[in-house]
């Protein structure tokens, strides 16, 4: 009989993780009881600013980080009472480039897929090195590969077992835009197949063009989780840009009852709430200063807008 699928990918419930302090530093409260679930099939962002709790997340699942307290389930399997089961269902890229740089890359997959007890005829050490470009180097040291390579790697060697869960934390730092394109087309075929996919990322527009559902995590909270173009409609602000067609030194008195700002590049940009302010008024107010528009356009917050609304005030995590 086959197994049944699972609804959700990675679950967490109440999951808490408290470093230990010292006589010079209290502890630190990485999570603070956070509840998340990930649906089977996604292409799921985790984001969050620096020492948020994201690595620290990934890590207990990952089985680097005990956690102080909750549940966490991989494939619905629970990760303290069938450990084993649940860590082969998910397979890790992390953010630092750690490897043996005498084993080629051949060998280091071949290792890899023996720590995780597949056997020789299931191995597809081959297909792997192919599908992020490294067949050509399987025999080169790792030591003689680019950054680049190293990285592709990486996301080799969290494939070797097939895990039906694939983590990225930060896969594209450092990359160039060319393996970046490589990358994320290779991802996409992963998700395709089947692959629930997982990903950290400080490139916002990289989260905002491939997940589906992003979660938001700040202080070790989970502040937002929702689908990406829910996430996208909390902010119901828009920006009308207004070219002039002559150069202007400053934002036009007329516009003084908008939020309107002129930025380096000469355009005046007026902020309004959808629905609550006319446009038609906006660019009658222009008008009436005298000034001609050139041309004009407006601007829909992005996921770096909402972004910086839910964690900015609450400031950076230590």
């Amino acid at each position: 009989m086959s197994e049944t699928l699972p609804e959700f990918a990675l679950e967490a419930e109440g999951l808490r993780k408290t470093y230990g302090g010292s006589k010079k530093r209290p502890p630190k409260e990485a999570l603070k009881g956070v509840d998340l679930k990930i649906r089977r099939g996604s292409i799921f962002g985790l984001l969050g600013p620096n020492g948020a709790g994201k690595s620290t997340f990934i890590n207990i699942f990952a089985g680097l980080t005990k956690k102080t307290a909750g549940k966490a389930r991989i494939w619905g399997r629970d990760i303290d009472t069938d450990g084993r089961n649940a860590r082969a269902a998910i397979g890790v890229v992390p953010q630092e480039i750690n490897m043996d740089v005498f084993f080629t890359p051949f060998e280091t997959l071949e290792l890899m897929a023996g720590f995780y007890g597949v056997p020789k005829r299931e191995r597809r050490t081959m297909d792997i090195l192919r599908a992020v470009g490294l067949e050509d180097k399987k025999h080169a040291y790792v030591r003689q590969l680019s950054g680049g390579m190293k990285r592709r790697l990486l996301v080799a060697k969290a494939l070797v077992h097939t895990p039906p869960v694939l983590v990225l934390d930060e896969p594209t730092a450092g990359v160039d835009i060319e393996l970046r394109r490589q990358l994320w087309d290779y991802v996409r075929e992963l998700h395709a197949n089947g692959t629930t996919i997982v990903l950290t990322t400080h490139y916002l527009e990289e989260a905002q063009e491939l997940c589906d559902e992003i979660a938001i995590i700040n202080e070790g909270e989970v502040v937002a989780c929702e689908p990406t173009e829910e996430l996208l409609k909390r902010l119901d602000t828009k920006s009308l840009v207004i070219v002039p067609a002559e150069p202007l030194t400053a934002v036009p008195e007329t516009l003084s009852g908008y939020d309107a700002k002129i930025r380096d590049t000469g355009e005046i940009a007026i902020s309004y709430k959808f629905g609550q302010v006319s446009v038609a008024k906006i660019i009658e107010a222009f008008h009436a200063s005298g000034a001609r528009i050139g041309d004009l356009r407006t601007e829909e917050p992005d996921l770096e807008d909402v972004f910086l609304a839910l964690t900015y005030h609450r400031g950076d995590a230590a």
